[in-house]
C-alpha cells in the first residue's frame, strides 16, 4: 500500500494524493483501503517511513568505501538524486515526527542520519558540533534539490556544476571547523 501510494505521490505530488485516487489506481473501492491504512495521515506516514528508508539505503550504498570529500560528494549526490526522482515521497518526510522510539519513521531516520554521520567522521568535527553539521548538510541538500525539483533554477548556469560547487563549499566549510 505504501509503495503504491509513494509511486502515485511521485506522479501527482503529495498534496494531490488522495485515498480515492489511490483506490482508483489500485482498482479497488476506497473503503477497501481502510483495511490496510487508517486514513490519509496514516498513508502519508507510511510513505514517509518508506522514503526515509529508501533515502537511507541510497546514501548508505553511495558512501561505501569512501571517506572525506569523496564520501561527502557521494552522499550529497545520492540524496539529491533521491529527491529529484521521488519528489512526492520525499515531500512526505518533511515535518513528520516519530510517534514512539520504535516508530518506523524513527528507525528509517536514524539510518539516514547514520550515513551522513559516517561521512562527518572524515572531518575533524567536535562531537558537540555534529548535530549542527548534520543540519547544515540537510539544509544544503534539501534546499538545492527541492528548488531544482520545483524548477527554481531558471538561469543559464549548469545546475550540475552549481551542485558540484555546493559540494566543494560544504567540504571547505567542514574542513574549516
Amino acid at each position: 500500500m505504501a509503495a503504491a501510494g509513494a509511486a502515485l505521490a511521485d506522479e501527482v505530488g503529495l498534496p494531490g494524493l488522495t485515498m480515492g485516487l489511490l483506490a482508483e489506481r489500485l482498482g479497488v473501492r476506497t473503503p477497501s483501503l481502510y483495511k490496510h491504512v487508517n486514513g490519509q495521515d496514516d498513508l502519508n506516514r507510511r510513505i514517509a517511513a518508506l522514503a526515509l528508508s529508501e533515502a537511507g539505503d541510497a546514501v548508505g550504498a553511495a558512501v561505501q568505501g569512501y571517506a572525506g570529500r569523496d564520501a561527502l560528494a557521494a552522499a550529497m549526490r545520492a540524496f539529491r538524486t533521491f529527491v529529484l526522482e521521488h519528489p512526492g515521497r520525499y515531500a512526505a518526510t518533511i515535518g513528520v515526527e516519530p510517534l514512539a522510539p520504535d516508530d518506523p519513521i524513527a528507525t528509517a531516520s536514524l539510518r539516514l542520519l547514520g550515513s551522513f554521520t559516517a561521512v562527518l567522521r572524515g572531518y575533524e568535527i567536535e562531537r558537540s558540533d555534529v548535530d549542527h553539521a548534520l543540519r547544515m548538510l540537510r539544509s544544503l541538500c534539501h534546499g538545492f534539490a527541492t528548488l531544482q525539483s520545483g524548477g527554481g533554477f531558471q538561469w543559464s548556469a549548469d545546475v550540475d556544476e552549481s551542485f558540484e560547487w555546493l559540494i566543494a563549499f560544504a567540504d571547505r566549510g567542514l574542513r574549516a571547523l
